[in-house]
Formats: structure tokens, sequence, C-alpha cells
């Protein structure tokens, strides 16, 4: 029997996952766009130029060249493969000229093409949890060499002397230029984790499931995403028996972000409240005089109770949190709450109850980026079910009322939800991204975006 039990939490432990959060892949378009962006910011070729013509205290000179200047630095050309399981090779050529006096006392100019090549390992950082980029293994590899030196004249010694000049003066010039590009890089990391508002009711924040993956196509990093209550309680993502996955159709080097039902479910969980709303309003949208007279045209006995006509207030109440469903091509949103309908009175005294009914509807949800923030639009799906819970007008059959209710959702409820849904939902604050150009996609149980550079 303990072999059964063992098979069975096996399986358990197999099917359910506990967060399944949100994933992004970072294709090459993106950090091909990141790394060339870098590198443009921080001018850091020019820099290092700039540097290496600098008499600086305690380093000495390099022994038979004087007054030595780098010039014309050409504008990088940047390779990028990735490396699995390891990161980024990065492979960056470009050239430059080197002048000076040489040892045979006259001015020389050196103009020279390299390519140097390192490999930039993706890590965690372990005081910050955030990804960063190290560089290793930095080389520098002489593509060709011109000289104005005499070629003809003791060529031997002079190439010699170019090799062990160059070899000298390229690896402290241009290495550290890779580590400073990085700097760059790592910080349009910084502030992914940090806690991002969802209106005034709570907040999200994007942590690292574990270390991101490489694989030959792109970075995988997976998110744990902490949603917060005002007030500092967690809301839980619910387990799944199966986790979103990001279909296989992109394109090559392309990039995606996929946000599962469940992330999106515990975001909304922070608008609950905000759901419930209350009309004593006569006229709403088109539907006709919010009176008890209009709803005695449904429920007779309403008239008995209330002969003459009375303005009526609703309010509807969710009492449990909102759910997020997917499916190819259909995403809906699940709502079970009360309504209750009220006879107003004069000035100063309560509504009367008429009703109190428990109501599941739900919406269909469209999708949208507006100021790198998800945006939801409502529709009203279908009125899956009414029950009586308490009336004060005696029994009546709740079916009498569905086509009552349904309108009433339509025209009163559905822009109520669509106005605090404008609050947007954070999307993750990683590389400078820009997703208002995205692809939107309704897959199994997930949110993909297919995201596109400017």
């Amino acid at each position: 029997m303990l072999w059964v039990l063992c098979l069975a939490l096996c399986g358990l432990l197999t099917h359910a996952r506990a967060e399944p959060g949100a994933l992004l892949r970072l294709g090459m378009d993106i950090m091909n766009h990141e790394v060339q962006s870098a590198m443009d910011e921080s001018h850091i070729l020019e820099k290092m130029a700039a540097e290496a013509s600098k008499k600086r205290p305690g380093v000495k000179p390099i022994k038979g060249i004087t007054n030595m200047k780098v010039k014309d630095v050409k504008l990088p050309v940047i390779t990028l493969n990735f490396t699995p399981g390891v990161g980024i090779f990065q492979c960056v050529s470009t050239g430059m000229t080197i002048t000076g006096k040489s040892f045979i006392g006259k001015n020389m100019e050196i103009i020279v093409a390299v390519n140097i090549t390192a490999t930039n390992r993706i890590l965690q950082n372990k005081e910050t949890g955030l990804p960063m980029f190290k560089s290793e293994g930095c080389e520098i590899i002489l593509v060709s060499v011109k000289t104005n030196l005499p070629s003809n004249m003791m060529p031997n010694v002079i190439n010699k002397f170019l090799d062990s000049t160059l070899h000298k003066v390229l690896p402290g010039l241009m290495c550290p230029a890779i580590d400073s590009v990085l700097v760059y890089v790592n910080r349009k990391w910084a502030n992914l984790n940090a806690p991002m508002p969802i209106g005034q009711m709570g907040t999200v924040k994007y942590i690292l499931t574990s270390m991101p993956t490489t694989t030959a196509s792109y970075i995988q990093v997976d998110f744990s995403p902490v949603v917060q209550q005002q007030e500092g309680n967690t809301i839980q993502l619910a387990d799944v028996a199966e986790a979103p996955q990001f279909p296989e159709d992109y394109a090559e080097g392309s990039s995606q972000l996929l946000l599962s039902a469940a992330f999106l479910t515990a975001e909304l969980a922070l608008l609950q409240k905000s759901f419930d709303l209350n009309i004593q309003n006569r006229r709403v949208g088109k539907l006709p005089p919010q009176t008890t007279k209009t709803l005695a045209g449904f429920i007779p006995e309403v008239a008995e109770a209330y002969p003459r006509p009375k303005p009526l207030v609703t309010q509807i109440r969710i009492n449990k949190p909102p759910k997020v469903t997917m499916k190819a091509g259909e995403s809906l949103m699940h709502l079970h709450g009360t309504l209750e309908m009220f006879a107003a009175r004069r000035r100063g005294k309560a509504p009367v109850s008429l009703f109190l009914l428990e109501a599941h509807f739900k919406l269909k949800i469209q999708y949208s980026v507006h100021e790198n923030r998800l945006q939801m639009t409502t529709s009203l799906d279908r009125l899956l079910s009414l029950s009586r819970e308490s009336s004060s007008i005696g029994a009546f059959s709740e079916q009498q009322l569905t086509g009552f209710i349904t309108d009433f959702l339509q025209e009163a409820y559905i822009p109520a939800v669509n106005n605090v849904l404008q609050v947007g939902l954070p999307l993750p604050d990683i590389l400078d991204m820009n997703y208002n150009l995205a692809e939107l996609d309704i897959v199994e149980n997930a949110l993909v975006m297919d995201l596109k550079l400017d």
C-alpha cells in the first residue's frame, strides 16, 4: 500500500504548480537592442580611448612608444549568441588608430581592426535578487594591423614590437569596455522587484522564482509575483493542475511575456471591493425608468405592495474574488455576488428591501496595453444563475427577473466595472521595455504578449 500512496503523491506533485505567475522570454531581438543601446548610452569606447591617452600615476609607459594617443574609434558592430546554461557570447568588432613616437624616433601610426570577445554570464544578484550579467574570459583578437613604419626595415623586429605593444595596450583598453557596458544593461533590471501600485488597493512585485535560464534561442525569466493588499496581506496565487506554456509558433529570436490566469485573478482580487455598486438613479443608460412600476412588469406582486411608483435603489455586492479563466482566443471574468433591490422612501427614511438575489455571471475580457499597463475592457457574456435569498414581496420565480437583471447588468454594472479596470495592471519594469507595441494572444490559462521593438 505504501508504494500506491507514494505514486499518488508523486502524481499530485507532478500536476500541481503553486505559483504559475509570469514568464518572460528574452529573445535575441531584445538583447541586441539593449546591448547596442547600452553601448550608445555609455559612449564607452570613446571614453576608454581618452583614458588610454592619459598619463596615469603609477603606470609605467610602454617600452618603445611615447606620447601614445588613441583616436578615430570606429562605430562598433556587436554580435551576440546565446550560450545554453550560461548566458550570452558577445563579439564587438571595432577599430582605432594608435599614435605616438616609436622606438626608431619617428611618429608612429597604427591602424588596427579588432574583435573583443567575452561571455556575459547571467546570474542572480545575491543581495538584490535581481538578474545581472557578468563578463568572463575577455579576449582581444587582432583582425588587421596597418602602420606607417617601414615594413622593409627590420620586419621581424617591427612585427614583434607591434605584436607586443598591441597586446599590452588593447586588453587594458578594450576589456573594461565590456564590463562598463554591462553596468548600463544591469541598471535596467534595477526596478524589477519594486512594488508597483494597482490603484489605491495594493501592489504587485515581480520576484524571481529562480535563476534565469539560457537556451539556444532565449533567456527565460520565471517570476513568482507577490500581490499585496494595502494593509499588507498577501494574496496567494491559486494552484493549477497544469502550468501555462508559451506556444511554439513565435518567430525565432523574438521575445514574449506570459501572464497566467491565476496571476491575473490574484491582481483582480485587490479590486474586489471596488466592484461593489450602489445605484439610485431613475435613469440608467437605455433602461426604462428604475421604479417599482417598471419592476412590476416582471413581478406583479410589486404592484400590489407599491400601488404608487417608488424609485428603485439597487446594490450589487461581490462576495467572492473575481476569477479569470482563459482558453484559446477567449478570456472570461467570473463574478459571484448578491443583488438587492430596495424601494426608496421619503427623505430621511431608509429604503425598504424588496428582495435579495444570489447571482453568478461572467464577463468577456478584451485586453490591450496603454502606458505599459495591461488594460481590460469587459462586456457581459451571460447571467449564469439567479437564486432568491429573501423577499418582502412574497414568493416569485427568479426566472421572471432574468431579462430585467441582464439588462441592468449590461447598462449599469458593466460600465462601472470598466471604470474600475481603467487603473490598469502593471507589467514587469525590465530593460526599459516598451509593451505598448506588443501583440496579445489568449492561450490556455494565460495571456501571451509578443513583444515588439520601437
